[in-house]
């Protein structure tokens, strides 16, 4: 099974189940067994939360193609949700994956009314900080900061009147807080061996940014530490410049959490601007088809898929007519192998309806798939890799922001033998900057770059992933690469760096160490 960043968080009751809505909003796509009224404020929440914090960091992006929003399955209670993840055990309430032109995030019913926060919204609040703040900017931020800042925005609170408040004290971080101490230090020299699966390290990061953001005899040295960062000089190096002796730092900052009240900011709901929410139920064929949806979504093993498939057709079989209905059908016939089926689903879905950007995706990869089992060096690969691209050149005519098409179409020429054109890998670099958060084109543009002798904008590529929190493996390949380059790697060593990020495999982000809401 394709491995997801799995959120450990306590159990939640489940909230009564509705019809399920669909709410398409700039920046997220939700779907949820639930009333229209709760559905949409959950839609105005996530809004508000996106407004608020890109007003903070003083950086807004681009809206989003429709595709590159942030999907997020309300899918009921834990039970489901662990049921979906794969967790036997019932310890996964929650996870979010991070893919281009398919982000998703997978949570129990969130509770919009009351006073208190439930976990679950904890949780997406502090991974979608994380999409945030990679979509917004091309800083490879140190772990402590970007799980810090995490953290920092997951304790946001709503109120009923529409407005929001950050910095609010981490609840869900007192445990760890008071019977583990990370010291500053080690956050900030990553020689000192603080790891995200410390126990103590997301508390003490949380206490770090939350000091520095707020403390008046601090003021602009987290900006200063950040510009050293971008200057070229090394995490010990900045931090020692921007916040002087690090031991009288974190005395300070245990001090600071010691204080009875800590600072908040507030915004009140006529600062923030939710733009069009969109609502409608779903047709009776797509929400039959919404749980081979959500396992689709989240990634299927192979003998998953042909499971899922036989629940996929007999759907199919009652609604022939619903184009989203046969464009969820050909995935599941694409997860399970059947590249021919996929192909006519796809085809069947795109003749109803022409906008159905599955069908175009689903139709894509099963011709690449057919294309690559084909000999290398043939003429008739060659030509296989031309069709297969058509689907995305045409979803590309209808999405020109859509992440996807760019990258296969510069795939085509490499899984072809090819040189990839100027404009083929252009457009895998713009793949990435639309989709910063994908690990797998992130990759593949480190490889082209290595490949083309630019070593050093290998480099940069490559740092955001030798940064990351997750997939510790591949993080420390990144490192030494970087490192190498640092030391004078040439071209004449690209093989040998592709062969060390490579080997043995290339492993996807793993689950957070120690995320929001776990019991740990």
């Amino acid at each position: 099974m394709r491995r997801l960043l799995a959120l450990l968080l306590l159990i939640m009751p489940a909230a009564a189940q509705a019809e399920w809505h669909e709410a398409q909003s700039t920046n997220f796509v939700i779907y949820a067994d639930d009333s229209e009224r709760d559905v949409r404020r959950f839609a105005e929440r996530l809004e508000r939360f996106h407004a608020a914090m890109a007003n903070l960091i003083g950086r807004d992006p681009e809206p989003p193609s429709p595709s590159n929003r942030v999907t997020v399955f309300v899918v009921g209670s834990q039970r489901q949700v662990a049921r979906l993840a794969g967790d036997g055990r019932g310890n996964i309430a929650g996870f979010y994956i991070p893919r281009a032109g398919g982000a998703t995030a997978f949570v129990p019913d969130v509770r919009v009314g009351g006073r208190t926060q439930d976990f679950s919204m904890t949780v997406l609040l502090h991974e979608y900080t994380h999409h945030l703040m990679h979509t917004t900017s091309t800083f490879a931020a140190p772990r402590w900061l970007g799980e810090g800042t995490a953290e920092f925005f997951s304790s946001t609170r709503f109120s009923e009147d529409g407005g929001l408040s950050f910095g609010l004290p981490a609840a869900h971080r007192y445990a760890e807080l008071a019977y583990f101490n990370v010291p500053v230090s080690d956050l900030l020299d990553p020689q000192a061996g603080a790891r995200p699966n410390r126990d103590g390290y997301y508390g003490k990061a949380w206490a770090l940014y939350h000091y520095l953001t707020f403390e008046e005899s601090r003021r602009g040295q987290l900006a200063r530490y950040v510009e050293a960062l971008n200057q070229g000089q090394s995490m010990a190096e900045a931090a020692a410049a921007a916040f002087g002796d690090l031991d009288s730092l974190g005395r300070e900052v245990d001090a600071y959490l010691r204080r009875s009240r800590i600072m908040s900011l507030r915004y009140e709901a006529d600062q923030l601007e939710t733009g069009t929410i969109s609502l409608r139920a779903l047709r009776e064929g797509e929400a039959a088809m919404m749980e081979v949806q959500m396992t689709s979504r989240r990634g299927v093993s192979r003998e998953e898929a042909l499971e899922l498939l036989v629940q996929a057709r007999a759907i199919a079989t009652s609604f022939p007519d619903d184009p989203a209905v046969l464009a969820a059908l050909s995935e599941a016939e694409f997860d399970a192998g059947n590249d021919a089926e996929a192909i006519a689903a796809a085809q069947q879905a795109l003749a109803l309806d022409p906008q159905q950007v599955n069908a175009y995706v689903q139709h894509g990869f099963a011709l690449f798939r057919q294309a690559d089992a084909l000999p290398h060096g043939s003429e008739a690969r060659e030509a296989a890799f031309r069709a297969a691209v058509r689907p995305f050149v045409a979803l590309n005519r209808i999405e020109n922001d859509h992440p996807l098409p760019l990258s296969f179409f510069h795939r085509s020429y490499v899984d072809s033998g090819l040189e990839p054109t100027q404009n083929a890998r252009d457009g895998l670099a713009r793949s990435v900057e639309l989709a910063p958060f994908d690990i797998g084109l992130r990759m593949a543009l480190v490889a082209q770059r290595l490949r083309d002798g630019q070593m050093e904008e290998a480099a940069r590529v490559l740092r955001p992933i030798a940064n990351s929190a997750h997939g510790e493996v591949l993080s420390e390949r990144a490192g030494t690469v970087i490192a190498r380059i640092a030391a004078g790697a040439g071209p004449d060593q690209a093989g040998q760096l592709l062969g060390l990020l490579a080997s043995p495999v290339i492993e996807a982000p793993a689950a957070d160490p120690d995320p929001p809401g776990s019991t740990r």
